[in-house]
């Protein structure tokens, strides 16, 4: 068990206990403290709180952080919906709510559990334990397109085509607002939020872990106070095309993190769906192409804008 010692600053007075910890401790997110002082594991000048205490200058915060548990990756009989496979790899379309491997707070029912068993344990081993065979992810509530290398070669073979940005990921996506152009791109440096370390944010070139990123965007049809668009990505950076739409005033419908904060319940997490993806085989060379339609959520929101808008 670690022990963690805070004080608190003039400046972070009349906080909330659980965001003034989140801020000054790394590594632990505001829900992971909210349970440990759910569990009596924080201490505020020797005594327990709530969460919702509010912080005064001076404060003595003690965490107690308990060893993590292991994590370890199992096979699961969980339906894969495959849209193609041979002997070096898988392409699967993943449905909207799957984690794709296992971590805290999501230890199993992720799409790596599904693959162990599915390939009977056969996949590389370059990611890991925790994330055998996964060359690329897509957020737990993105639907789509995904390659699972089976062997290393591939693995090796897929990812270079990654870093090279020659991987072809077209995602669609609704976005509020109406675009004032059919098309367009964004280019910036992504990193950490300063604010908030559990989110992404545009961040100048100079800041720490900044990563370039360029998001391609087309207009597929308008709605009004919507727009249903196709974005191409030239990189693949976490959450980049919801921090890059937010960025121009147009996040996606659904986004409870980088959208408005009565986002749209219904539909379960942005919509969002990686539609094509396309690369060229990792044995043969030949480019192979894959397109997912789009699932039932994505339709039926589409419908009712349509019908909204009389069309």
């Amino acid at each position: 068990m670690q022990t963690l010692e805070r004080t608190v600053p003039p400046e972070a007075a009349g906080q909330r206990l659980d965001r003034f910890l989140s801020e000054a401790c790394e590594g632990l997110t505001r829900s992971a403290l909210q349970n440990l002082i759910e569990e009596e594991r924080v201490q505020v000048n020797g005594s327990c709180v709530p969460k919702r205490y509010k912080t005064r200058a001076g404060d003595r915060v003690t965490v107690e952080v308990p060893d993590p548990q292991p994590i370890e990756a199992a096979p699961q009989n969980i339906p894969l919906d495959i849209v193609y496979e041979d002997a070096d790899l898988l392409v699967v379309n993943k449905p909207k709510g799957m984690v794709v491997h296992p971590a805290p707070g999501n230890p199993d029912g992720t799409l790596v559990n599904a693959l162990l068993y599915h390939c009977a344990g056969q996949l590389s081993g370059i990611g890991g334990a925790i994330r055998p065979g996964i060359v690329h992810r897509i957020d737990k509530d993105t639907s789509g397109l995904l390659v699972v290398a089976k062997n290393d070669a591939a693995h090796q073979a897929l990812s270079a085509q990654m870093r090279v940005h020659s991987i072809h990921r077209v995602y669609h996506a609704v976005v509020y607002g109406n675009l004032k152009e059919d098309e367009g791109a964004v280019e910036t440096y992504l990193g950490r939020d300063p604010r908030d370390r559990k989110k992404i944010a545009v961040v100048p070139q100079s800041a720490a872990g900044a990563r370039y990123a360029c998001t391609g965007w087309q207009v597929l049809e308008r709605f009004g106070n919507f727009t249903y668009v196709a974005c191409r990505l030239k990189t693949g950076r976490t959450h980049q095309i919801r921090v890059h739409m937010a960025s121009l005033g147009h996040p996606l419908a659904g986004d409870a993190v980088y959208g408005p904060r009565s986002c749209i319940q219904k539909l379960g997490g942005q919509c969002l769906h990686a539609k094509e993806l396309g690369f060229h085989h990792p044995s043969s060379g030949a480019w192979m192409q894959f397109d997912a339609p789009l699932p039932p959520y994505f339709t039926a929101f589409l419908d009712r804008l349509r019908k909204e808008r009389g069309i």
